[in-house]
């Protein structure tokens, strides 16, 4: 009797402990995350809360939740660097919005089973190493408004699918080894040549570069006036034959009369040519030789032309004056339009190491940065040869046409992401890193979609030491500068830092840094801003003329700039950080809104 007490007893037990497991088993969902993290390498045990023995996996790190099914709805783990995969594992999770796992050091292919994630609204794989092509049944995630994947090493042609993507309103595929014509119709008819830029074997409208066929002729494609033509009727097969013949006859006509004209042409360009070289030939017996140096290898001229127009160069030309020289809007014979600056003799130093830090510049391409397309030394003088910018620097649209046209609150947030996201990367991406030391409006240079591009940056000091990350020449404009830095002239990125929170202020206010009504109370923006916040007056911060503001973005762009333009600079966060506060506390919450008009002036 008692044995059989025992055993109920026992059995009991078993049931309870059982049907306590079960009760407790981890959702399908954790599970799927569980194959995803076996996928990954995760060096510093970032992920080392996400355990198996859970009941949910919402309270994991870089995970949230629907919370009426506790369904995942968000993977948030940028800057962790975590390597690996991508599990295919991931179309599992059918109610996922929002993937964001840039900046990390991740390989392999984007797994055609993320197409699954049908509710998919932000994709944010950028900075990683991931290569081979994107998804050809990308066009299934109907819901997608942002695809960043940008910075890895994918290749092939840009699937088709992705103009029916008709919500997208953020797509950045710059910086990979894309090939062949960019697709013009839906969706990627809307975006320009921000979004692809650093493909060098890209094509298209978006681009501004036609596609060639193999013989070097533009491609033009024959469009049917319906697409319920009419079939032709047949013809007799000697009718036939005759046509032919007379075409081919009529085609090797028109190529002997077109290899005539080319061998003309070429014997003439070849005169010219040797003329033009003639003549900098004895330049250089004069005086000195003309150095030409180009980088990214997409200036698509001849040195003669390019240092013809260069030496074309005059005052009517002129567009701007900056700390560093004048800068020249120089056209090519295509039409293609370049900003050219003209080193200030006095800022030269030793041509060894003016050159060896150019090295340095131009290697650097970023979608938020003025590339630096090539170096001209003349015997007179030194010339940097960049992207030419057509809408001017923040600076013209914020003070000199903002009563014509203000900006609206949404292209205002994007350039301010921009410009961080520009920044970040001469803090923590470029080796030796690089400390800008003159941020401010006027070196935000914006393009026709009112995209950012942080110029400048490379006259400033390269960061060599990595011991002591200063720079000890004083540079900069009064009102942006950190306090520190006036003291000591000692320039490190948390002063860098301080500038980009002034740039905010600038952005949320309208004023610029020095305005008078700053200086007749004593203060700078910095300092008026904290009076108003201690008031409670924060309707009086933001710009008259932007009306579309929203008080809740406000609030957290001014509690990013207040922690940037902190008096210490050590509570100061790093660019890196300011970058992802933007990102999260901005962009994230609403992509919808932010990006909900393709007009950014009101």
């Amino acid at each position: 009797m008692k044995i059989a007490f025992f055993v109920l007893g026992f059995s009991l037990v078993y049931i309870a402990t059982l049907f306590g497991a079960f009760s407790l088993a981890l959702t399908e969902d954790g599970l799927t995350l569980l194959e995803i993290k076996n996928a990954l390498n995760d060096s510093r045990n970032i992920l080392g809360n996400w355990r198996a023995t859970d009941e949910s996996p919402c309270k994991w790190t870089g995970i949230s939740c629907h919370p009426h099914d506790q369904r995942v709805s968000s993977i948030n783990l940028p800057y962790l660097q975590l390597g690996g995969i991508i599990s295919p594992s991931i179309g599992k999770l059918s109610r996922l919005h929002r993937l964001a796992l840039h900046q990390n050091s991740l390989h392999g292919i984007i797994p055609n089973e993320i197409t699954n994630c049908t509710e998919l609204k932000a994709m944010y794989l950028r900075a990683n190493y991931l290569q081979g092509g994107i998804p050809s049944d990308i066009g299934n995630l109907s819901h997608l408004t942002i695809l960043d994947l940008s910075s890895n090493m994918l290749k092939g042609a840009i699937p088709s699918s992705i103009g029916r993507l008709t919500g997208l309103r953020h797509l950045n595929l710059s910086t990979n080894f894309f090939s062949g014509e960019i697709p013009d119709f839906g969706a990627l008819s809307t975006f320009g040549n921000s979004s692809f830029i650093g493909n060098l074997d890209l094509c298209g409208r978006q681009v501004h570069k036609p596609c060639r066929t193999s013989m070097g002729f533009p491609v033009v494609l024959p469009h049917a006036a319906s697409d319920e033509a009419e079939v032709p009727t047949k013809r007799p097969s000697h009718y036939i034959k005759g046509v032919l013949i007379g075409v081919m006859a009529t085609m090797a006509l028109t190529v002997a009369v077109l290899l005539a004209f080319l061998w003309i042409w070429l014997l003439s360009k070849k005169e010219r040519a040797a003329k033009k070289y003639t003549e900098v030939k004895k330049q250089v017996d004069q005086e000195a030789s003309a150095k030409l140096i180009t980088f990214h290898g997409d200036l698509p001229y001849a040195s003669s032309e390019i240092i013809e127009k260069l030496e074309s160069l005059d005052q009517e030309d002129v567009v701007g004056s900056g700390g560093f020289g004048t800068v020249y809007r120089m056209v090519m014979n295509d039409c293609g339009t370049f900003a050219v600056k003209r080193i200030d003799r006095s800022r030269e130093g030793s041509d060894q190491v003016f050159e060896r830090e150019l090295e340095i510049l131009g290697s650097i391409k970023h979608i938020n940065l003025v590339n630096l397309r090539g170096y001209c030394r003349l015997p007179m003088s030194k010339l940097l040869i960049y992207d030419y910018l057509a809408m001017g620097s923040l600076d013209d649209i914020l003070h000199e046409h903002g009563q014509e046209q203000p900006l609206k609150w949404s292209a205002r947030l994007r350039i301010a992401l921009g410009s961080a996201r520009g920044i970040a990367y001469l803090h923590h991406d470029c080796s030796p890193k690089i400390v800008h030391r003159d941020i401010k409006s006027s070196n935000i240079l914006l393009d026709e979609n009112l995209e950012p591009h942080v110029s400048d940056f490379g006259l400033a000091k390269l960061l060599v030491d990595e011991d002591a990350h200063v720079t000890t020449v004083v540079a900069g404009t009064f009102g942006y500068l950190a306090p520190e830095y006036l003291q000591s002239g000692r320039a490190t990125e948390k002063s860098d830092v301080y500038s980009f929170g002034v740039l905010l202020l600038e952005i949320v206010t309208g004023k610029r840094p020095t305005d008078p009504a700053f200086v007749k109370r004593g203060l700078n923006v910095v300092g008026w801003m904290n009076t108003l916040l201690r008031e409670n007056r924060l309707e009086d911060v933001v710009d008259k003329r932007c009306t579309d503001a929203d008080m809740e973005t406000v609030e957290a762009i001014l509690e990013i700039a207040t922690r940037c333009t902190d008096a210490n600079p050590d509570d100061r966060p790093t660019m890196n950080q300011v970058w992802q506060l933007l990102e999260q506390e901005v962009m994230s919450p609403c992509p919808s809104d932010f990006y909900e008009s393709h007009s950014d002036y009101s």
